[in-house]
């Protein structure tokens, strides 16, 4: 783990943005949680040494549903993965379509275990009443410790957003969301949190305030009220959060003639899509609030990250609705706690760099992820003979698979890490020797299946054009997968004096616009060749984020070629708020 001396000062030279000196202060900067970290649900947990929780979705990512923990609120550590072992959800391997998954997660603690509620969904566009939603709960008493969290629960609830609130007689309902394509609105039942058995009858408790896609629910108890604040307008330039409340937790529900309380909709404000919001207290007594945002202004195109976790100040008096601060990237607000980085835990605090070497008895760490679950004989840290390296097996697939959607059981080979600065270097290296047509190793910009970029090293018949001859000769092949326009593929052989010598292979993030896809010899890295500039707008779409890493693959060919990495590093270089 880096110094937290040497995070702090690291972060300081990274990023153009001023970093907080003062050690109690009102200021800070969002995103508090950068990259793919959508649908964030927060709380505070006093027995936990005054520690704050978050939880977000993960969609086809894994492992998924990342925690982290802070005892500032504004420096945040990834601490475990509630879904990290396959036999915890092995249908994440048949999900269909790239914007299926682990959906919104709501994290909760009560009398020493916290309790995330997620739904995974099979299909994001099915036939209507069709069985897509499967809901379950994830339980821990150490929430530092990936493995602590329990198989699910499962429990049968037509819907998904499900959130769990605790009544004063210690019955337990949940709230979630019912699919917009049958009856859309906000429906509740009971639950047990042991067993997964819910209510006999369902109820519709309020559809919002007319807005698209009703969903997100949260109730809060406070003042002899029951607050139930939603998201409405979908999670596009619309997105908003609204809040109603009731004397009794099946209602009726009376809206606040102040709604929306959150959105940036309609402004010229960087920040945008806010919504899908929670609410908490700190050790003051201070009410706080999460939501997800896209760093994309109105213009909605260029934002590679995807939704991101943004945090800001509430005022909520006595009997009143709760007033949310609007979100900018800058804030200001109720006196931070110290600046405190003493927080134990498995995985980086956020916008911490990497400098993996994937030494002999290590683990990957928690952060790299793949998409859906992975073959774990594709992924050997330091094998025999290869000390040093992470070893990938291809998979038959490619980054695309079948069609953008789906790739089944068999798995794709792929580790990356998510993007969490605007502008970033990433670099590994990489020995690789194909022997089979078609067989491939290399770096990818990577959304979804049918949105990435790609530069790799693949076998390809290739004609020299000076003796008209056509053979197998090792090429780089830069090519795009989207659904807009993209650059033409272009193949260039590797040249003969960098064969069988370890390639460095380089990504830039170096304006907010564009990547730029590079290889050349490690130990020569003056002649480093750009191969091919990939435009961010190809990766800013749906509910995920752009993740960063390595693949190998076949093709659909029947090549086994290993591809051995090295010296992975990533280095954050700054971060554009407004």
């Amino acid at each position: 783990m880096v110094d937290p001396v040497v995070r702090f000062l690291l972060a300081a030279v990274a990023c153009w943005i001023p970093v907080r000196v003062a050690a109690w202060n009102s200021t800070y900067y969002n995103p508090v949680i950068p990259g793919f970290h959508p649908d964030p649900s927060c709380i505070f947990v006093p027995e936990q040494d005054n520690t704050f929780f978050c939880a977000s979705s993960s969609f086809n990512a894994f492992p998924g549903v990342p925690i982290h923990a802070s005892k500032d609120i504004v420096n945040w550590r990834l601490v475990s993965n509630a879904l990290n072992r396959p036999e915890q959800l092995p249908t994440l391997a048949i999900t269909n379509k790239s914007t299926s998954g682990i959906w919104a997660a709501t994290i909760r603690y009560r009398e020493g275990t916290f309790y995330v509620l997620t739904t995974l969904v099979f299909d994001d566009q099915p036939e209507a009443n069709s069985s897509r939603w499967d809901n379950m709960i994830f339980t821990s008493t150490d929430p530092y410790s990936s493995a602590s969290w329990s198989q699910p629960v499962h429990f049968n609830f037509t819907g998904y957003d499900t959130s769990p609130f605790w009544d004063s007689d210690g019955t337990v309902y949940v709230t979630g969301s019912h699919p917009w394509e049958v009856t859309p609105g906000i429906t509740q039942t009971t639950l047990d949190l042991t067993t997964g058995e819910v209510g006999a009858t369902y109820q519709y408790i309020w559809n919002g305030t007319g807005g698209e896609a009703p969903e997100g629910p949260h109730i809060y108890w406070r003042d002899g009220y029951y607050y139930l604040m939603i998201a409405e307008g979908g999670t596009g330039l619309t997105h908003m959060e609204t809040i109603a409340r009731a004397r009794d937790i099946g209602g009726p529900y009376e809206s606040n003639p102040a709604n929306p309380i959150l959105t940036n909709a309609n402004t010229s404000e960087y920040f945008q899509t806010v919504g899908h919001a929670d609410l908490f207290r700190d050790a003051e007594g201070n009410w706080w609030g999460v939501a997800l945002s896209t760093r994309s202004g109105p213009e909605y195109t260029v934002f590679p990250m995807g939704r991101e976790t943004v945090l800001y100040p509430v005022t909520w008096e006595e009997g009143e609705w709760p007033v949310l601060q609007p979100v900018r990237g800058e804030m200001s607000g109720w006196q931070l706690p110290p600046t405190n980085f003493d927080v134990p835990g498995e995985g980086p605090f956020a916008e911490e760099p990497d400098y993996l070497t994937f030494s002999p008895g290590s683990t990957l760490p928690i952060h790299l992820v793949h998409w859906r679950l992975p073959i774990n004989t594709s992924y050997a840290i330091s094998p025999s003979g290869y000390p040093n390296t992470l070893r990938l097996l291809p998979s038959q697939l490619n980054l695309t698979a079948y069609d953008g959607n789906y790739a089944g059981p068999e798995g794709q080979t792929l580790i990356a890490r998510r993007q969490m600065d605007t502008l970033f270097t990433y670099g590994v290296n990489m020995n690789f020797s194909p022997t089979v047509e078609e067989e491939e190793a290399g770096v990818t910009v990577f959304l979804t299946q049918n949105h990435h970029i790609d530069l790799g090293l693949v076998l390809l018949p290739y004609t020299n054009t000076s003796t008209n001859t056509t053979a197998l000769t090792p090429c780089f092949r830069f090519r795009s997968e989207s659904y807009i326009a993209v650059p033409p593929t272009t193949v260039t052989p590797v040249p003969s004096a960098w064969l069988n010598r370890t390639l460095h292979w380089e990504i830039k993030a170096f304006n907010l616009t564009h990547y730029s896809f590079a290889a050349g010899p490690a130990d020569a890295r003056s002649q480093m060749q750009t191969f091919g500039y990939g435009l961010a707008a190809d990766v800013s779409w749906g509910f995920t984020g752009t993740l960063i890493g390595i693949y190998t693959t076949t093709n659909g060919g029947e090549g086994t070629a290993p591809a051995y990495f090295s010296e992975w590093t990533y280095v954050g270089q700054g971060q554009y708020r407004d």
